[in-house]
């Protein structure tokens, strides 16, 4: 058996692109896109026929529509080879607009279901920002499952939970990207591998937290650097992973174990801890690393929607 069929006992797989045509392969039951994946595909010769189709059936509509159209496109032709669900991101350019956000994934999901998809295949990503999280408490109630991205601390986990999302999706290689670069000379990759990993342990300590309560949020490890990130993780209840590494797992013969476990996490000495505003915003602002790949990612986000944009608008 390879690393990548004994992961899939453990972890529900899923795969981290928007270039659909390298998924099936292997078989993933969910998939992942953001605005970054999204400008990186249509850029490819194969998939730049989905940009100008859209363009050219909604030429004349609002700039916004057209994205949400377009990425709804790449949503349903993922959602055609996988059984799960796709994760489709609002413009992180409202990620502190939560009334904006809510009205955003609306949309995203009505274009959804025009296309026959039903709304319990569709989670809609929204970044861990505090407005985000109010957005995302408000979608839930509606019915609209989400899933929280750019998570990179505790308390974006625990407010999180609180608001009873669906699914969060914490930063496993931003974080060890942040701390690798803190230690500068001094780090020793040896030292820092594995259950060793800044990365690994913010989402262990997520998952451990959520098992201890009874917390039904999922919890999902994103943004994977190389295979020992993943490996460590087994048991979480999903790792979303780009091709890449999907391949690398696919070629491996290497065992594999599970690394986390729910019933074992109930025994843990754990204390319950709830945020309001005020108490989630001072616990990120003492966390600099959280701090700083949040606003890093909401800008990178921002700065390739801008880029979508202008392939939409010259087409």
């Amino acid at each position: 058996m390879n690393q990548l069929d004994a992961l899939k006992q453990f972890t529900t797989v899923v795969a981290d692109t928007g270039d659909f045509r390298q998924i099936e392969a292997f078989t993933p039951t969910d998939a992942t896109t953001n605005p970054s994946l999204i400008l990186k595909a249509v850029q490819k010769p194969e998939y730049r026929s989905l940009l100008d189709d859209t363009v050219a059936q909604y030429r004349g509509r609002a700039l916004d529509e057209l994205t949400d159209r377009l990425l709804v496109r790449f949503g349903c032709e993922i959602l055609s080879i996988i059984p799960g669900r796709v994760s489709t991101e609002v413009d992180a350019r409202l990620s502190f607009d939560a009334s904006a956000s809510v009205t955003r994934a609306e949309r995203l999901i009505e274009l959804y279901q025009a296309e026959g998809i039903h709304i319990d295949r569709v989670l809609i990503k929204v970044a861990a920002t505090w407005e985000g999280i109010a957005a995302a408490a408000e979608l839930e109630r509606k019915g609209i499952h989400t899933n929280l991205t750019l998570l990179f601390s505790f308390c974006q986990a625990v407010a999180c939970g609180q608001a009873k999302v669906q699914l969060i999706s914490p930063f496993v290689g931003r974080i060890y990207d942040w701390f690798k670069k803190s230690v500068g000379a001094a780090w020793v990759e040896a030292d820092h591998a594995g259950a060793q990993d800044p990365g690994v342990q913010s989402v262990t300590q997520i998952f451990n937290y959520y098992k201890k309560f009874g917390i039904a949020t999922e919890v999902m490890g994103a943004s994977f650097r190389n295979v020992g990130q993943i490996t460590a993780l087994a048991g979480c209840d999903l790792l979303t992973i780009s091709p890449e590494l999907l391949a690398q797992l696919a070629a491996s013969k290497m065992p594999l174990t599970r690394a986390l476990d729910a019933q074992a996490a109930r025994a843990l000495p754990l204390e319950p801890l709830q945020l309001d505003e005020a108490a989630f915003r001072f616990a990120l602002n003492q966390d600099a690393m959280a701090t700083e790949k949040l606003a890093e990612g909401i800008r990178a986000f921002c700065t390739d929607a801008a880029k979508l944009d202008q392939l939409l608008l010259a087409a």
